[in-house]
Formats: structure tokens, C-alpha cells, sequence
């Protein structure tokens, strides 16, 4: 019975959550509101703030498409799933970027006019992942990307496929899948003929099923093959399948379509049929059609000689269970790694004494929010026809294995050589290549290509000439897969997590989709050096989908991180040990669920204990070794489902007080414990419902105060959900009201100033100095990326922005800090610039890189206008002046350290004065480059703006 009445909660629950309870954001608001992106940039006074990338790159990010020059070759376009478009004209050796302030950078397709240099762009990953973000239609560029056209088509949110007309610039076909986390109208095949002016759906499959590819017959626009995929992801559970996933042919160019694939056909049908890829070929006057499906249909079960299977256990009695042989107890604990306590005798005994049953042995290893099933799908499948797609023919006889496994969502391509149409490649973890038709497959993959490939372009004029595409950037093959080059200059990196530590110069940490857990120097600049020295400055020490770090800060040694779904370790970075510390329940409970990015935190009071967040919170006093549950669930109990969720998603103690703790969770609620986990408060009452808790920050000025970011991405909803409590979640009050439709992922609180907070959107950084009562953007040198995770290192005083799709970005925030209420009323107001070293050989003319100085020094004005700068040596000899136009806020003045040519016979007297008989005399001259430098010294600074003038004082050691 007590069974029963959880399956129906389940059941209801299901029903409340496919609902929706909030409304999809409409993509015309979405674009709208990206003119409030750009009110937000325009009034911001800290734009002057300057990012630098600092890597990694070498690991680079997700492929979606590539699309390349047949005449050249060395040039190709390349786009990110979420890191823009880039091009490069070299064969890879570097990119430009040339799609990064749009409304989206998330890219599904590219489509290339070669001959005017036009670029079609479908927004929007088409893969279906945990990070496929929405994109907002068509854009067009008509100049090889300066500048760009948004073309409509905004609710499709995910374009699979584009082709453009061989012959007429104005036809074009787009694939549209359709929103991931919602159903909507739409979806499916779209055709324009102006240019796309305007657009015509002539292909619809219903609310759920989107057109995922598109292909066209050679030499023959008029016919057309469109895949179909139905496909319903939410939360907790993906449908990757459905009826209504097919193949459609039009003869009319697209007008009309008929659909090709049914239960005669030879090609899967039903309800286990997922994503399709298609190519297409003509040899010896002949249409050879492949069809690569995600086939979620299930294999037979295999009987298993002489092991013991969770099917057994599920119906064993007791007795039945301990006339088992031992061995095969012994081996099932082992292959469903059980804890070693749990050894054979153990287990043995506890079934012996009533302890647990049978059936906890299976419940212990099941997630609680699986679909109970171990029987494996089909997996990838590939077909041919030979008759224009009436009828098709599986090209294998056995499985091919390990390429899609449970997840074809995320692959789906299939690509026939144009030399050889016996030549066929597969995209899935691996990529394969047959040279019999199908027949059979073998993995190309080589040390240097990554995992989980999207793209592969094929050279008809060259044979073996590939360029391949994955979740670790570029390939480029020129004998067929044997041997591969990477070209991986692009600082693309999806990163989920950053975290620093406290070394000198301080490292950088942090976990990537796919990429697992690098480290590196915060001082990183991009440089092709590492190829000659073998050191490349980020080093990975985890792998896996990376997830969150914590160090140990008394040693900037001792690192706690992981990957996806709780799986963490603690590492010694020096000695490189790596120890599993994930606990485990009790046998006989039900087991932990984890979200894929399982939280971590790493206490202030206390480096030796570490929380993780399962449903549960867990508590370590020991680094790790051991954990304690010190609260119940703290969700709103699961989901049934194939994605794990009812799972904490952030949790946070309060930098004031020990024990202060707070939790949040995927499915929207939030809890508080003032006395270390010993009790729990529900606070959630006040907030919206449902949603995922990105983000929950306590205070480190005022105790009672806690920052909730939620995020509505999972629902489709791209609200920027922010809220603040002064009361520890009695009440609640939003902020953030002025930020654009872009969902938040993380909020930050500033360390020493109580009004600043830093908050990363799917879309950029923004910054509020009051609270959060009104924002600011911050993108300079920063593109309009997803931000996942912020982390500030005080000492240095630098904010490190960890993005989802274009790596770490580095900012200074070291006057922002400053800038309060009594400081902004000023009119002006000057920082102290930093000291600089003092080289000799400023502007010396060199066969390498000329060394020219600058220095930045920091001034606040309280509106724009012309300021006047002024350098003099202590005993007032004035050695420069010249002027700067200034912005309303932060500004950083640039100044080359020179000095007027008129007075340089002065200052070198005024250096001299002072020298002893025995020191060498100092001799500024005019160098190489025209200009002469400061000497070693302090120099006066006197800014003039209007009738304000201030001081400061310039050091060079």
C-alpha cells in the first residue's frame, strides 16, 4: 500500500509539472528586451572596467556545425553551440570571432553562400542537452559577419538544419525543432523566397516534433528529404522518442511533403523512434539515401549464466538468497559498487537477521528518480534505400555499440564520403567510419580527438580530407581519421564553476561540460609558446563533466572537486593523490539523489569541514574522510523520471556565523538551520514556485541578510528571478526588476562593499551598486556569452567570470570596490594607479616584439566632458600634458609614460642633481619609436575637469 500511494504522489505530481506552471516567455520579449540589454550598458558608469580572457583553450568547447570553402579549404566558418561563430582563413591556426553581441550567441546550424559572402545563421543548439540554450530564429549576414540581420522566425528557439538554394540567393529551407522545455506551434520545415523577408511552414508534425535534419538531392533542389523528431525534455525526464519521428520527401522544392517512412517502409516506426540523421549521394546515376536513427526501442534480455541479476533479487525470498553461491553475491557488490563494509559476510548476516532484505539490494544501487529498467535501448542503427526512401534496408547485422548508448539525443549525424558511397561515418562518442556500405565500422578516434563529435565536413576534391567537430573543438584529418591535427586556438571552454585560491600569483579552478577540472594561473595570456616548451599553463585534474572546487585555502593545495552526479574526490595538487569521498547511505535506505552539478562548500569558519548536497545535506568534519546527514529531504521529494531532480542545487553557509546554513533545490524550495543542520526552516513560502535555485547567497555584511537567484530556463521561462531577504527568509523582496529576460545563474555578493552584488545571466554580466534596486551591464572586451559562475579574489582584487561558452574572462574591480555613495557625489575623484616596473628599453627598436609602456590611472567623473592630465616631477617640472575626453563613472586613462621632447635636457638635469661622483649619470634620450620615458621615480598626477582638480601619484620602480 505504501508503495502504491508514493506511485500515485509520483503520478500527480507528473501531471501538475507537465502543465507548466509558468507560461514559455515569448521569443518577441525576448527580443525586445534585448534593447533593455543595451539600456543597461549605456547607463552603466563601470563599463571602463576591461575583461581579459585568460583561457584555457586547449580543451575548447562543443562543435555545432562547420561550414567550409570547397575552392579553399583553409577557410572555414565554425560555430559553438555556445560560443558564437568564428572564422579562420589559415586551416585553423587562428579564428576571429565574428557572432558575439547579438540578442543569442547559442548556434544550431550555419549555411554558407561562398561566392557573396553570405552568412545564414540558425540560433539555437539543436542537441538537446543540458545546455542548449534558446535561440531567437534566423540571422544573415551579407558581409562575411561585420554585421548582422535578424531574419524571424524567433519561437523556433532550435534550428537543426539550414540549405540554401544552389542556384537563386533568395530560397532557403530551415529545419526548426522547437522549444526544448515546452510544446509550441512553432515547429518544423520553414521555406522563404524572398530572402527570408518572410516565411512559409509547409511541413508540421505536431506540438512536440520539430524538423531536426534536412537534405538535398544533388543537382536537384526540387527534392527534398526532412527528418522528424518528437522529443519532450523536462526536468526530470526526457522522452527522446516518439511516432511521430520520420522521414519526409517533397519533389516540389519543399512546397508540400510526403512522408516516406511507415510500418512497410524497412525503417523503425513507432514509439521508439528518436532523433534522424540523413545524407545523400548519387553514384553511377543513382539517389543512395543513409539514414542514421537513435533507435529507443529495447534489446531482448540477455539470460546471464551464473551471475546474479537485480531481476533475481527484486522476487527473491530470503531463503532463496542465502543458498546463493557466495561468489555471486560476492561479484554483484563488487559490479554495483558497494561500499566495502558491505562485504560478503556483511550482507549475508544483515539478509540473515531481517537487517535488510533482498530487495534493498536492488533499491540501494537504483536511483530514485530512474525509469527501473537495466534492459539497454537499440541505440544507433543506420539504413539505406536505394529507391528515393520507398523502402530502406539496415546496412549491419549487429549492434553498433557504444556510440549512442541511452543519449542519441545528442548526436544524430551521419555523413557518406563523396568519392565513395560505400563510405559512411558516424557520429556519436566515438566517430566510426565503414568502408562496405555499413556492413562494418571502426573507430577513427585518435589520442588527440575528444569525445562527442556533431560535425564532420568531408573534401569532395580531396579524398581523406576531414574536418571533424566535438565537444573538444577542431579536428582536421588528411588520410581518412589515422592521423588528426587540433586546432583549438578559440578560448570556447563551457565552464560551470570557477573558483580561486590564494596562491601568488592566485590560480584559477574550474569545472567544463565535458572537459573536466582544470587549474591555471590567473596570470594566463594566450601564446602559442607551450608548443615548444611542452607546458601548457592549465593543467586538468579531474576529468569527466567537471563540477564544482573548493580549496582548501591554508595550503592552496588541497582540492575538492568532481563530476557529474555527485561523483567528488579530494586531491592533493602537489602529490597528485586523489581520494573518492562521496558518501554512500546506510544499506536499506533508499540511495542519494544527486544533481548533475551536485553543490559543494567548503566551510570559512573551518577548512576541515565540507557540506555536499544531495536531497539531503551532508556534513564532513574531517576533510571528507567521513560524512554525517545532518538534516531530512530538503526538495519537494522527486520526481519520476530518467533525470535525476529533487536534488539540491546550491547551498551556502554565512560568512558570519557558523552553522548558518542554507540550502536550495531544482525544484524551488529553499531552507534555512541557525543551529548547524540540528533543525530546519522551510522559507521558501514567498517565493515563486517551482523553479530551479540557481543560486543562494548569505551575507557577509549583514547576518540576518541571504541572495536567491532562480531560474526558470527548465520551464522555458527566461524571467531574471532575483530576491533578497533581510529577515533569514521570513519575507521576501525582488530586486533586479530592471534586468533583461535572461535567466540568472549565479548572484555574488562583494566582500567589501555591502551594496555591490555581480550577477551572471544566460547573457552577460551585470552589476548593481545599490542592492540590486537598479543594474548595469559590463561587457567590455566581454561578449554577451552565458555567465555560470562568478568567484572574487579580494587580494588581488579581481573578479574571475566563468562562462559557458567562451572560457574565463578576468576583471579588475579593485576601485568599483570604492565606489559608494560619498565618492559618486563627487564630481571627480582619482585612485591610485598601480606601480611600474621601470625598463629600459621602452620603445628600442627590435627584430621582436617593440616593448611600449602604459599605464592606466583610475578617475571617477560624475558626468562626461574633458579633463585635462598633467605630469610633473616632485619639484613641479612639468613633463606631459594632454587631454581625454571622459565618461560618466569609472574611467581609465591611458597614458604611455612619455615625456615632451622640448624638456628633456631639463629633466635629465633634474635626475642628475642629486647623483654622487661614483654613480653612473642617467641619459633619457629620444627612442627608436620618437618618444622618450619616464625614469625610475615618483611623478605627480594634477587631472583637471573643469573647475575640479585632483591629485595623485605615479610610481615607477
Amino acid at each position: 500500500m505504501r508503495f502504491t500511494l508514493f506511485t500515485l504522489c509520483l503520478f500527480a505530481l507528473n501531471v501538475v509539472f507537465a502543465q507548466n506552471p509558468v507560461p514559455a516567455t515569448p521569443a518577441q520579449s525576448r527580443i525586445q528586451s534585448y534593447a533593455q540589454r543595451q539600456s543597461l550598458r549605456d547607463a552603466s558608469i563601470a563599463n571602463a572596467i576591461e575583461f581579459r580572457n585568460v583561457g584555457p583553450t586547449v580543451m575548447s568547447g562543443r562543435v555545432a556545425d562547420i561550414d567550409v570553402w570547397e575552392e579553399d579549404p583553409t577557410h572555414f566558418y565554425v560555430a559553438y553551440a555556445s560560443g558564437g561563430l568564428w572564422k579562420t582563413e589559415n586551416n585553423g591556426l587562428s579564428f576571429t570571432p565574428l557572432f558575439e553581441k547579438e540578442v543569442v550567441m547559442t548556434i544550431g546550424d550555419i549555411a554558407v553562400d561562398w561566392k557573396t559572402g553570405t552568412i545564414w545563421v540558425g540560433t539555437g543548439e539543436v542537441n538537446a542537452s543540458r545546455s542548449s540554450y534558446a535561440g531567437t530564429g534566423i540571422y544573415k549576414s551579407t558581409d562575411e559577419g561585420k554585421t548582422w540581420t535578424h531574419l524571424g522566425l524567433p519561437e523556433t528557439h532550435h534550428i537543426g538544419r539550414i540549405l540554401l538554394h544552389p542556384d537563386d540567393p533568395n530560397i532557403a529551407w530551415v529545419a526548426a525543432l522547437g522549444h526544448l522545455y515546452s510544446s509550441n506551434p512553432e515547429r518544423g520545415l520553414y521555406k522563404t523566397t524572398d530572402g527570408g523577408k518572410s516565411w512559409d511552414r509547409t511541413l508540421y508534425a505536431g506540438p512536440e516534433t520539430g524538423v531536426v535534419d534536412l537534405i538535398m538531392e544533388p543537382g536537384n533542389p526540387d527534392v527534398l528529404y526532412a527528418a522528424t523528431w518528437q522529443r519532450e525534455r523536462r526536468a526530470w525526464n526526457f522522452v527522446e522518442s516518439g511516432a511521430a519521428s520520420a522521414i519526409y520527401k517533397s519533389t516540389d522544392g519543399g512546397n508540400t511533403w510526403t512522408r516516406l517512412t511507415n510500418i512497410n517502409s524497412g525503417f523503425p516506426t513507432g514509439e521508439g523512434a528518436g532523433r534522424i540523421g540523413l545524407d545523400i549521394i548519387q553514384a553511377d546515376g543513382n539517389t543512395i539515401l543513409y539514414a542514421a536513427i537513435d533507435n529507443y526501442g529495447r534489446r531482448p534480455a540477455k539470460e546471464k549464466e551464473d551471475e546474479l541479476t537485480k531481476a533475481e533479487l527484486r522476487t527473491m525470498s530470503k531463503e532463496a538468497f542465502l543458498e546463493l553461491p557466495p561468489y555471486q553475491i560476492k561479484a554483484y557488490l563488487r559490479s554495483n559498487g558497494f561500499p566495502k563494509k558491505y562485504d560478503l559476510e556483511t550482507v549475508l548476516e544483515m539478509v540473515k537477521t531481517d537487517e535488510i532484505t533482498p530487495q534493498d539490494l536492488v533499491a540501494y544501487v537504483e536511483d530514485a528518480n530512474s525509469l527501473l529498467f537495466d534492459t539497454p535501448v537499440i541505440g544507433l542503427e543506420v539504413y539505406r534505400s536505394d529507391n528515393g526512401g520507398r523502402t530502406w534496408k539496415k546496412t549491419h547485422d549487429d549492434y553498433i555499440d557504444q556510440v549512442y548508448n541511452s543519449y542519441g539525443y545528442y548526436f544524430g549525424q551521419i555523413r557518406v564520403a563523396p568519392q565513395d558511397p560505400n563510405q559512411i561515418f558516424v557520429m556519436g562518442v566515438p566517430v566510426l567510419r565503414s568502408d562496405d556500405g555499413g556492413k562494418t565500422w571502426t573507430n577513427i578516434m585518435q589520442d588527440n580527438v575528444h569525445a562527442d563529435h556533431h560535425a564532420l565536413w568531408i573534401n569532395p576534391n580531396r579524398p581523406e580530407h576531414l574536418i571533424l567537430g566535438n565537444d573538444g573543438g577542431i579536428n582536421i584529418s588528411y588520410d581518412n581519421g589515422a592521423h588528426w591535427a587540433k586546432c583549438n586556438s578559440p578560448a570556447v571552454g563551457q565552464f560551470y564553476t570557477v573558483a580561486v585560491d590564494h596562491a601568488e600569483p592566485y590560480r584559477i579552478y574550474g569545472g567544463l561540460q565535458d572537459n573536466g577540472v582544470w587549474m591555471g594561473p590567473s596570470t594566463y595570456e594566450a601564446s602559442d609558446r607551450w608548443h615548444a616548451t611542452g607546458q601548457y599553463p592549465y593543467k586538468e585534474i579531474m576529468g569527466g563533466d567537471g563540477m564544482q572546487v573548493a580549496i582548501d585555502p591554508r595550503d592552496n593545495q588541497t582540492v575538492y572537486t568532481g563530476f557529474q552526479f555527485g561523483n567528488y574526490f579530494r586531491i592533493n595538487t602537489s602529490t597528485e593523490k586523489t581520494t573518492y569521498i562521496t558518501p554512500k547511505p546506510d544499506l536499506g535506505e533508499r540511495p542519494y539523489r544527486w544533481n548533475w552539478q551536485a553543490p559543494i562548500h567548503l566551510s570559512i569558519h573551518n577548512p576541515d569541514i565540507l557540506y555536499m548536497g544531495a536531497h539531503k545535506m551532508l556534513r564532513s568534519m574531517d576533510q571528507g574522510e567521513h560524512f554525517e546527514e545532518i538534516s531530512g529531504d530538503l526538495t519537494q521529494g522527486g520526481v519520476t523520471g530518467d533525470v535525476p531532480y529533487g536534488t539540491l542545487s546550491s547551498i551556502h553557509e554565512s560568512p558570519l556565523q557558523f552553522g548558518l546554513l542554507y540550502t536550495g533545490s531544482d525544484d524551488g524550495t529553499v531552507h534555512l538551520s541557525r543551529d548547524g543542520g540540528f533543525s530546519w526552516s522551510n522559507i521558501t513560502s514567498n517565493l515563486p514556485g517551482d523553479l530551479w535555485v540557481s543560486r543562494v547567497q548569505a551575507s557577509a555584511h549583514q547576518k540576518s541578510r541571504v541572495y536567491v537567484a532562480l531560474n526558470g530556463y527548465r520551464w522555458d521561462d527566461f524571467t531574471p528571478y532575483l530576491y533578497v531577504s533581510e529577515d533569514y527568509g521570513s519575507t521576501w523582496q525582488r530586486i533586479g526588476t530592471d534586468l533583461p529576460l535572461e535567466p540568472v545563474n549565479v548572484i555574488r555578493e562583494d566582500p567589501e562593499h555591502p551594496e555591490l552584488l555581480y550577477v551572471g545571466t544566460d547573457h552577460g554580466l551585470y552589476i548593481s551598486l545599490d542592492k540590486g534596486k537598479h543594474f548595469m551591464l559590463l561587457d567590455n572586451n566581454l561578449p554577451a556569452v552565458a555567465v555560470h559562475d562568478l568567484a572574487i579574489q579580494n587580494t588581488a582584487k579581481e573578479l574571475v567570470v566563468g562562462t559557458h561558452g567562451r572560457s574565463i574572462y578576468v576583471g579588475r574591480i579593485k576601485e568599483l570596490q570604492q565606489l559608494d555613495s560619498s565618492l559618486m557625489a563627487k564630481a571627480l575623484h582619482a585612485f591610485p594607479p598601480d606601480p611600474i616596473r621601470y625598463r629600459s628599453n621602452w620603445g628600442k627598436k627590435s627584430v621582436w616584439e617593440q616593448t611600449i609602456p602604459e599605464a592606466q590611472i583610475p578617475v571617477y567623473a560624475n558626468r562626461p566632458g574633458k579633463a585635462s592630465v598633467t605630469v610633473s616631477t616632485p619639484d613641479s617640472l612639468e613633463l606631459q600634458n594632454f587631454e581625454v575626453q571622459l565618461s560618466k563613472g569609472l574611467n581609465y586613462i591611458a597614458y604611455g609614460l612619455t615625456i615632451s621632447e622640448e624638456i628633456l635636457d631639463e629633466y635629465n638635469e633634474t635626475l642628475n642633481k642629486d647623483r654622487k661622483s661614483d654613480e653612473k649619470p642617467v641619459r633619457i634620450k629620444v627612442m627608436d619609436n620618437g618618444n622618450a620615458y619616464l625614469y625610475r621615480g615618483n611623478y605627480s598626477l594634477e587631472i583637471q575637469f573643469g573647475e575640479q582638480t585632483v591629485q595623485e601619484t605615479l610610481k615607477l620602480e
